[in-house]
This record gives structure tokens, sequence and C-alpha cells, in this order.
């Protein structure tokens, strides 16, 4: 009987040893298949293409291929929801924006907690909107949307990439300054949001600088305005809006989130790998061409960064009763 016991005891022993082995091998071999990076918009964007850039290099980081997923609608909320409800093993991560920050003040109904559904990665670049109008537009500047603005109210009509984005609040925030009406029109992505500007169907977008760029470069769409406080390196001759709307201003920003629950050394694997990423050349070179501004920071920044983004949009959206729809 004793003999019996003694060999119960070692074979559990050796058990729980070979799980705890087993446990440690499965998290060291991170990542052993491939990674789900979801955008929540439509392809064709700016974001779209700043995630497969990014994810391009977080592949050759990880040895394993990066599969970017458009999951767009509901102002970024379907992909973000579905990161939010994936398992929490590193396996799925989404590319967040402006939208993540302030959908919590436009969307009391939120299918997910921002402050605790998610783990920041990392926070991958910053820079402005820009105002943007066809090439063939009667409008040169600011000033000359707004005098029409006030001379038809209602009638001029501005694109976004979806409720709650940047470029939505752009807007908004700037027919609230300006004291004019504007209609929104929500699209599904930027790009499409931009197809239907080229042809005539809407009259602007406040795009971000990584979607509109390829298009003032081109000669296709008219530069009149950044929303960022100063000028902008990349988009040279191009005022900043608050020169004619004093108080104006509007960053646009680019962020890493897993599920909540994924092993540090997970976030901590895709962090490194992020920043490396970000740091490469061909990728500085296309998020510089475009006004943007590399951050590539640990996941306390990020975190620090979209709690004060929170906080000052929750502010604007109540002062300026800005609503989603």
């Amino acid at each position: 009987m004793i003999a019996r016991n003694i060999v119960l005891r070692r074979l559990a022993a050796f058990v729980c040893a070979g799980a705890a082995l087993a446990s440690t091998h499965a998290v060291a071999a991170y990542p052993d298949k491939p990674i789900r990076l979801v955008v929540p918009f439509a392809p064709g964007g700016g974001t779209d293409l700043v995630a497969r850039t990014l994810g391009a290099g977080m592949a050759k980081e990880l040895g394993q291929p990066f599969i970017i997923e458009n999951k767009p609608g509901a102002g970024t909320i379907i992909g973000t929801d579905y990161v939010a409800k994936s398992p929490a093993d590193g396996y799925s991560i989404v590319i967040a924006t402006f939208a993540y920050a302030v959908n919590p003040s436009l969307m009391p109904r939120l299918p997910y907690a921002t402050d605790k559904d998610f783990a920041p990665i990392s926070l991958i670049a910053r820079g402005p909107n820009v105002l943007v109008v066809r090439a063939d537009s009667p409008y040169k500047t600011v000033k000359d949307v707004i005098a029409a603005a006030r001379a038809k109210p209602g009638r001029l009509t501005f694109a976004s990439q979806g409720n709650g984005t940047s470029a939505h609040l752009a807007g908004e925030m700037f027919t609230n300054l300006a004291k004019i009406r504007m209609t929104h029109v929500p699209y599904r992505g930027a790009g499409p949001a931009i197809t239907d500007l080229l042809g005539g169907q809407v009259d602007m977008i406040f795009g971000t600088a990584a979607a509109v760029a390829t298009f003032v470069d081109s000669g296709k769409l008219r530069a009149l305005g950044v929303t960022s406080a100063s000028p902008s390196a990349a988009l040279k001759g191009v005022p900043p809006i608050g020169r004619d709307l004093p108080g104006y201003q509007v960053e646009s920003w680019y962020g890493l989130y897993a599920p909540a629950g994924t092993p540090a050394d997970v976030i901590a694997k895709l962090n490194a790998a992020a920043r490396k990423a970000a740091a490469s050349p061909a990728f500085a070179k296309k998020i510089e061409q475009e006004g943007l501004s590399i951050v590539a920071s640990d996941p306390a920044e990020l975190d620090r960064y979209v709690k004060a983004e929170e906080a000052r949009w929750r502010k604007i959206v109540k002062e300026n009763n800005i609503k989603a729809e």
C-alpha cells in the first residue's frame, strides 16, 4: 500500500511537472500561427494602409504572417468589439484610431468597455487631419468654405470614414466654432468616402493625412488646411485651420490593442515587434510622407495618451453638443 502511494505521488508530480513544462513551452513558442490584425474600416483608407505596412514589418519580426482583416461599420465599433470578444492569446489585435477615444462620449452604450476590455500594445503614430476638396472645387481657402456654408446653411456636405472618427469630429468642431451648418455624410471607411468626394457626391472631407496625401500629391484633391495647431512639415504651404478659426485643433492617431487578459510576455513580444517595424526605414518613410510622426511607444504611453484624449473629447462633445448621428 505504501509503495503504491509512493508510485502515485511520483506519477502526480511527473504529470504536474509535464503540464508546467508544456505551459511554459506554449507561451515561449508564441507566435506559432498567423496573427489577425483587425482594421475597423473598409480597405483603401489611411488606417488600412498603416495597418498593412506595419503588419508586414511585424510579420518579419515575429516570423508569422499578419492577416489584415477589415471589419468596418458603426464608427469602428464592429471591428473593435470583435477583438474585445476574441481569445486573449495574442492572435487577434486591433488597430485603434481617434474613434476609440471618442466613442465612449458619443455612444453611451458601447458593447465593450475601453478601460476594461483591452490591453494596450503601442501608440504607433500621431498626426493632423487635412481639409480637402476636389481640384475643380470653387473653394480655395478655409474662409471660402465658411462663407459658402453661411450663404447656404446645410447645403455643403463633408464626408467621413464613419461616425465618431477624426474626420467626423473635425467637421463637427469646424461647424461649431464657425457657427455654420454643414451636412455630415458617414461612410464605412476613408476609401469609399474619398471615392465619392472625387466623384462629386460630397463637397469635402477632413481626412487623415495618410488617407488623402496621395490624392493631394497627384493634384486630384486640393488641401485647404491642416487640423493641427502648427503647420505640418509634410504638407508644405498648407496653413492650420486655426489661423482662420481660433481654438480649432484635432489630431489623428494609430495604436494597437489586444484583448484584456493577454499574457504580459505576449504583449511584450507584440510591442517589441511593433516598435521595430515602425522604426524600419520603409515604414518611417511611408508615414513621414503622409504628415504623421512616429511614436512607437511602450504600452503605458498608449494608455496615458488615450485616457487624456478621452477626457479632452468628453468635454468638447458635451460643450458643443456634438451627436453621433
